[in-house]
């Protein structure tokens, strides 16, 4: 349809149609051609409203979508059809690594690939839009949902931001298998206060605009067509009623024009956070701040038509929403074909596909990160293995978000161990359960773990300490339950559960030759770990192929080369905790026995694992920084290049990292700031000379003046492989 067309169509519809246009509601209030009636009424619908809804979330399968579309749109007195929405977070039904851990492979453009392998499983379902990137900045590894973000560094962050949307949409949303993307919360809301999930959020305006939005706005400028409200305050404002975030910051200085709307129930909770009486007050306040779509509450349609017939609110407020929500159905194409790629047989075709496997395969190898080694990795031929561990055998390893996929299309590590490895060389033990009794998962109504009788578990402990015994080699598979990390998983303690800690240190006790196979949501607290087991590969929530990647990369058929996209802490106590913070007027190196400075007494400052960090199989070496010149005007570019070699036996890839600190400013900066990075893979005793051209854009900040300026003055220049790099050189911006 042309603008003309959709303008038209908006003119003939009535008040309260367009005003329904502005409600989701969940896929469960449909059934055949009958809506549900028991939610409606909690919720302030009535069957006129879902009969009229403009949108509907939870609903998947071909054959139900285009079941649903059809009688709903011989209802509806325009015969608008229906938008389908669901959270696709890494995966569809083949199941990617979580966001964070796509974060460590440090290559964006595979994370392109495995949202639009993501989009076509889930277009060929009947789905339209997903409601991801989640693009919040995370520094505090107590929130459970950093999973869904990939890390803590904000250039990285707009890269992964705008690669996740190009993947969903491609070139146009009509073209088959495309669909739209959804950038959430906006805004702020990976920075709870105290790590606790939905709570305030307390940031000064300047590092909310330099630090938290650009990754919004990247996605934004990649083409995202919705945007999703954030349950948090801003300002003491909440986000989905506050009109100087959604009006001013986003529709005028984003210039976003797509679709807003609102997190799950967010406009009625901007009552429970004191800033609305009821939900009439709700409903203002969200339509004045532009929120097109109204997430299952019903205050819209319960409220809207009446406020405007009482002069209350302009119509116009309403016609502009609903425009933009037609708008997005025809760039899907659902005009000329409402069930667009909703298609059973290809669903058969598609889903679990070989090459989508085989992706989620090569992801999960390159998001693993290998905190330690002791020469006990990679495996070696013709030592005895035991594998101890809950994870030995367990499938579920998708993580929270991923509620599509299924644990019978996962291989335990047991069984890929099996596919490489001499079974007279290998033994699998669990050990423990997953969770002991001190480990509560409200509200999950899913059976997390068979009962174990403290019997059961005594007998598991005792197998596995004597298959300790006879190993030359331990390999432990530990880590979080995979619903321990997502929405509603804040924690005060982020070690791995108790039971499992037991058992590792009872192994410790017989057999100090340890790797672990660390599987979790977010950065722990694994000192003790890794002051007593030989190698820790962090293996993330891995997803479908997780088994077979971790195989891959035990046995050295995969290198591994990934990097901590968020810092692991040395203690919860540090947190939030991030590489490139601010200096202070009484900074600590380590070396000072000045009291009086910014430390503590009782841990490091520094994290156990810094941001950009992990091994290889083999060793690199990098040459000191050389550029072409000491100086550059605001218009020139200066070359910084280092030479990087394979010193080691085995051809392996290395993310070379290149970070800058400004020295002075009239805004304090940053101790260092990612501002490029290059994956280089090297044969052993291969070098390459890697090349990095420095521009005015990559010394700009937000200055005193609110403007992305750079200012004259001396730059410390690091090139290396994390953010500890001291290969340093410096280099002068002239006036």
């Amino acid at each position: 349809m042309t603008k003309q067309q959709l303008t038209e169509l908006l003119k003939d519809m009535s008040l309260q149609e367009k005003v329904n246009q502005m409600l989701q509601v969940a896929g469960n209030f449909y059934m055949d051609d009958t809506v549900i009636t028991g939610p409606m009424k909690e919720n302030g619908f009535t069957e006129e409203n879902i009969s009229q809804a403009g949108s509907v979330l939870g609903a998947l399968g071909a054959s139900k979508i285009k079941e649903i579309q059809k009688n709903y749109m011989e209802k509806h007195p325009h015969k608008i059809p229906l938008l389908f929405m669901l959270d696709i977070i890494n995966g569809f039904r083949t199941i990617f690594p979580i966001p964070l851990g796509q974060g460590a492979t440090f290559e964006p453009e595979l994370s392109e690939k495995l949202a639009a392998a993501a989009a076509k499983e889930a277009a060929v379902s009947g789905l339209h839009v997903t409601f991801a990137p989640m693009v919040d900045l995370v520094r505090d590894a107590r929130w459970g949902r950093v999973m869904e973000s990939t890390g803590e560094d904000t250039y990285l962050n707009c890269l992964f931001s705008e690669a996740m949307v190009r993947g969903f949409q491609g070139e146009d949303l009509k073209e088959p298998y495309n669909i739209a993307a959804c950038v959430k919360h906006f805004a702020g809301y990976g920075a709870p206060t105290a790590g606790r999930d939905y709570n305030t959020v307390e940031l000064s305006e300047h590092t909310l605009r330099e630090f938290y939005l650009p990754s919004y706005k990247a996605g934004i400028d990649a083409g995202a067509a919705l945007v999703m409200t954030s349950f948090n305050t801003i300002n003491g404002v909440p986000a989905t009623g506050n009109k100087w975030l959604m009006r001013h910051i986003l529709r005028e200085e984003m210039g976003f024009d797509g679709v807003l709307i609102s997190d799950w129930a967010a406009i009625e909770e901007i009552i429970y956070h004191g800033y609305c009486e009821d939900r009439k007050e709700a409903a203002i306040r969200a339509a004045e701040a532009g929120v097109d779509i109204d997430m299952m509450t019903g205050i819209y349609s319960e409220h809207l038509t009446a406020l405007i017939e009482e002069g209350i609110l302009d119509e116009q407020l309403v016609d502009e929403a609903v425009l933009r929500i037609l708008e997005l159905k025809n760039k899907l194409g659902l005009f000329e074909n409402p069930y667009k790629d909703a298609d059973e047989s290809k669903e058969k075709e598609i889903i679990l596909c070989k090459e989508h496997k085989a992706l989620a395969r090569e992801a999960a190898c390159k998001s693993f990160v290998l905190l330690k080694n002791e020469s006990v990795l990679p495996l070696k031929k013709g030592k005895h293995i035991a594998f101890i561990g809950p994870y030995t055998d367990n499938r579920s390893m998708s993580g929270s978000w991923s509620f599509i996929g299924r644990p019978e299309d996962t291989l335990t590590l047991r069984e890929a161990a099996l596919e490489s490895l001499d079974s007279t060389e290998v033994s699998f033990h669990p050990g423990s359960p997953l969770l002991g009794n001190d480990i509560r998962l409200e509200g999950f109504t899913e059976q997390t773990e068979e009962s174990i009788s403290p019997e059961q578990q005594q007998k598991m402990l005792a197998e596995a300490i004597e298959a300790a015994k006879k190993a030359d080699l331990v390999i432990m598979p530990l880590g979080e339950h995979y619903v321990q990390s997502g929405e509603a998983t804040s924690n005060a303690n982020i070690q791995i559960p108790e039971i499992q800690q037991t058992l590792f240190n009872k192994i410790y006790e017989v057999n100090q030759n340890i790797a672990v196979i660390l599987f979790s949501g977010r950065p722990l607290d694994i000192r003790e770990l890794s002051g007593k087991a030989k190698a820790i590969l962090q293996v993330w929530m891995p997803g479908t192929e997780g088994a077979h990647a971790v195989m891959d990369v035990l046995t050295g058929a995969f290198n591994p080369s990934g990097k901590l996209p968020m810092s692991f802490p040395y203690s919860v106590g540090q947190v939030p905790v991030h590489y490139n913070e601010y200096s202070t007027g009484r900074p600590y190196t380590g070396a000072d026995k000045d009291r009086f400075r910014s430390k503590y007494l009782d841990i490091p400052n520094a994290p156990l694992y810094p941001f950009g960090y992990g091994l290889s199989y083999t060793t690199f070496s990098i040459s000191p920084i050389e550029l072409d010149k000491p100086a550059m005007t605001k218009t020139e570019t200066i070359q910084a290049s280092v030479t990087i070699k394979n010193e080691g036996p085995l051809s392996g890839t290395e993310v070379i990292q290149l970070y800058i600190h400004d020295r002075a400013a009239t805004v304090v900066r940053p101790v260092k700031e990612l501002k490029h990075f290059r994956k280089i893979h090297l044969h052993p005793g291969e070098s390459q000379k890697v090349t990095f051209h420095i521009t005015d854009q990559d010394l700009r900040f937000l200055t005193q003046h609110s403007l992305p300026e750079s200012e004259p003055g001396t730059f410390d220049l690091y090139i290396g492989t994390d953010s500890t790099t001291t290969n340093q050189t410096q280099f002068t911006l002239l006036p």
